[in-house]
């Protein structure tokens, strides 16, 4: 069934998603150096993330150190922190939810049609929620780096560029919306093809009810 395909097709797309926003979240890919002015100096590159920075050099060392303390750290950041992970987990519910929804498994058991109808709404609205809060700190992070990128009072040293791992949480992002939206429009639609119940059979044969009545009855002679 169609609906159906639109169903896995979104928890696909959802688990994607899922899959590249918890690498998202633990690269410290999120901004790196920005060499800028007319000496470039290339020897080490800064790469910055939620959980820790790194230092790259040419010799091929990577150094990477985790942040001392989370409360020193800026309110944006606590901020990023909290909304991937609340992502996450709000993704981890809902392929739970998707999954046990879902019109070609039995979870739920298969008399049961209008709450797997109901919960798999629900889990394509949490996916979609959930890429919307991944997107909130990436769009942010994004916003904050080009705006210290053009800001002529900080030194060039300090200077920093988008990295990789924002244009894959815009990805991501999308992924999971989009997973949402499929998985819920697969689950609004209902079956067509239903069993004729044992009401609109009489109903639509009239005759059938009627015809008992009209059998002679046998009359006994005694």
């Amino acid at each position: 069934m169609a609906s159906t395909g639109l169903q896995l097709l979104g928890l696909v797309l959802a688990v994607l998603g899922w899959v590249c926003g918890a690498l998202v979240c633990a690269a410290p890919l999120w901004r790196v150096s920005a060499f800028v002015g007319g000496e470039l100096v290339i020897a080490q590159v800064v790469w910055e993330g939620l959980w820790m920075n790194c230092l790259s050099q040419t010799t091929g060392q990577i150094q990477c150190k985790t942040y001392d303390s989370t409360l020193a750290l800026p309110v944006t950041a606590q901020a990023a922190r909290g909304l991937t992970v609340l992502s996450l987990l709000l993704c981890l519910l809902a392929l739970m939810l998707g999954v046990a929804g879902a019109k070609c498994t039995h979870c739920m058991g298969d008399g049961n049609q209008a709450s797997k109808v109901r919960v798999g709404r629900i889990a394509g609205v949490l996916f979609l929620v959930a890429g919307l809060a991944f997107m909130i700190p990436i769009c942010w992070t994004a916003h904050a780096t080009i705006r210290d990128f053009y800001d002529p009072n900080i030194a060039a040293p300090y200077k920093r560029e988008l990295g990789p791992a924002l244009y894959l949480g815009w990805g991501a992002s999308l992924l999971l919306m989009v997973g949402g939206f499929l998985l819920h429009l697969g689950s609004s639609q209902q079956s067509r093809g239903r069993l004729p119940t044992f009401a609109g059979v009489l109903k639509d044969n009239p005759g059938t009810g009627a015809a008992g009545e009209g059998k002679p009855q046998e009359k006994s002679f005694v």
